[in-house]
C-alpha cells in the first residue's frame, strides 16, 4: 500500500493549520487506505525562500535543506495540502515548498483541506490547482473545505468536526487511493 504525505502549509505563530492537519491525519489513519501517513509541517521543514542555483528539474541540489525536502516528498505516493486562504490566495510558504522541487511531485495525486472564513479557503484552492498541475500532480475533485473554521475548534484548539467534514475526508481519501493506484505506473516508468 501507498504512503500519504499531509503538508501543513501555514507556518505563522498561532496558526490553526496544525490542529486541522492533526484532525485530518487521524481521519487518514482511521480510513486505512494508506500504509503510512506522514504529517509534514512546513514550519518544521523551515525552507528558506528558494536559494538553489539550478532549476529543480535537474535535481542538482546544493543545500542540505533541499536534499532533505526532496527525500521527504520522494518518499510519499499521494499528498494532501492543509491550507489557509490569505487575501483570496494561498500562502507563500506553500508556493515556495512546491517550487523547490520538480520530479518529486510528478504523477502524484493531491487532495486539499482548505479552511478560512465564509469561502472556506476555496479561492486559494482554485489558485493552487494551477500550480500543482504545472508539476504534473493530479488534483482530485473531492476536498474538505472548512468555512468559519474557528467554530470547529474547542478550548484546547482541537478540531471538533461535523458530519460533512468527516464524510468529505472519507470521500477524498477514497479518491486519493484510486488515483494513486492509477498513476503508480507513471511514477515507476
Amino acid at each position: 500500500m501507498a504512503k500519504l504525505g499531509i503538508i501543513v502549509a501555514s507556518t505563522r505563530p498561532g496558526r490553526i493549520g496544525l490542529p486541522v492537519a492533526q484532525w485530518f491525519e487521524g481521519e487518514a489513519r482511521t480510513h486505512g487506505g494508506f500504509a503510512e501517513v506522514d504529517l509534514i509541517d512546513l514550519a518544521e521543514v523551515a525552507l528558506p525562500f528558494m536559494n538553489e542555483p539550478s532549476h529543480p528539474r535537474l535535481g542538482q541540489y546544493t543545500h542540505q535543506h533541499t536534499k532533505d525536502w526532496s527525500a521527504r516528498i520522494a518518499g510519499v505516493d499521494a499528498l494532501v495540502f492543509v491550507m489557509p486562504e490569505y487575501n483570496h490566495g494561498y500562502n507563500a510558504e506553500l508556493k515556495n515548498a512546491i517550487d523547490y522541487l520538480h520530479n518529486e511531485w510528478l504523477y502524484k495525486p493531491v487532495g486539499f483541506v482548505s479552511y478560512g472564513g465564509v469561502a472556506a479557503g476555496t479561492r486559494a484552492l482554485q489558485m493552487v490547482k494551477q500550480v500543482v498541475t504545472a508539476v504534473k500532480m493530479t488534483p482530485v475533485v473531492e476536498a474538505v473545505n472548512i468555512p468559519f473554521v474557528f467554530e470547529f475548534l474547542d478550548e484546547e484548539q482541537q478540531v471538533r468536526p461535523n458530519e460533512i467534514m468527516v464524510s468529505s475526508a472519507k470521500a477524498m481519501l477514497d479518491e486519493l487511493v484510486r488515483v494513486e493506484a492509477t498513476l503508480r505506473p507513471l511514477r515507476q516508468a
